[in-house]
């Protein structure tokens, strides 16, 4: 069993993803960010950093892991799945997964961030976040009119990728004329095991549609800026 100390964020919804993907048994533990329980004395033992996901694999003598990429890649290699084991495979699974954690991640957490979280709108900070996450989302769309997955095979990398390009329209950003980002996209969506991760440790799909909930949302976001 694996216990995993998540919230409904692109990079908890990694972890969850991964696990259902590969069919582990796993235990949910939410982790109220608003709250600041990522803070606390107990999650700081697990997580120097005070970031979700983490977890506790206590099959492997409750071996803790943080990091949303290294937990995937923990994962892929207990189960021998999702990470290909020959050298080039695993090299450009690898690269797509780096692109999507020094890449897609950051641009749309600083997109989130100017667009959504801070109460004075600084245009230019919110121009250049966007229009960065358009390009990596063209250059995704290139990659992916040659290939039918990021690495090829079906991996971890397209998991990555996809539990944050699913939120594009919080972050403001078009994907617009796509149309091969768009194919994959669908695709994913059809996975029972993704469809299942992204509802961990509870559903947020309303916020775009319910502006109360997307204002206790942002506000909570604000309040872990600040810490």
């Amino acid at each position: 069993m694996i216990d995993l100390y998540t919230a409904g964020t692109p990079n908890g919804h990694k972890a969850s993803c991964t696990l259902e993907e590969l069919g582990l048994d796993y235990e949910v533990h939410p982790i109220n960010l608003g709250a600041g329980e990522q803070k606390s004395d107990a999650f700081l033992a697990m997580n120097p950093n005070g970031r979700i996901p983490v977890i506790n694999d206590r099959e492997a003598d409750d071996l803790v892991v943080f990091e949303s990429g290294a937990i995937m890649i923990y994962l892929a290699e207990k189960t021998g799945r999702l990470l290909p084991s020959d050298t080039q495979g695993r090299s450009r699974t690898m690269q797509w997964l780096m692109f999507q954690m020094g890449g897609i991640g950051p641009m749309m957490g600083q997109a989130n961030v100017f667009f959504r979280y801070f109460p004075e709108k600084i245009q230019p900070a919110i121009d250049r976040y966007q229009h960065e996450t358009r390009r990596l989302f063209e250059v995704l769309d290139r990659r992916l009119a040659e290939s039918e997955w990021l690495a090829d095979d079906y991996s971890i990398a397209d998991i990555a990728n996809w539990c944050w390009v699913r939120t594009y329209k919080w972050s403001g950003v078009s994907r617009e004329g796509l149309e091969h980002l768009d194919r994959w996209m669908g695709v994913m969506k059809e996975k029972p095991g993704l469809q299942k991760g992204v509802q961990v440790p509870e559903a947020n799909e309303s916020l775009l549609e319910d502006k109360q909930a997307a204002d206790k949302f942002a506000e909570n976001a604000r309040k872990m800026l600040q810490t």
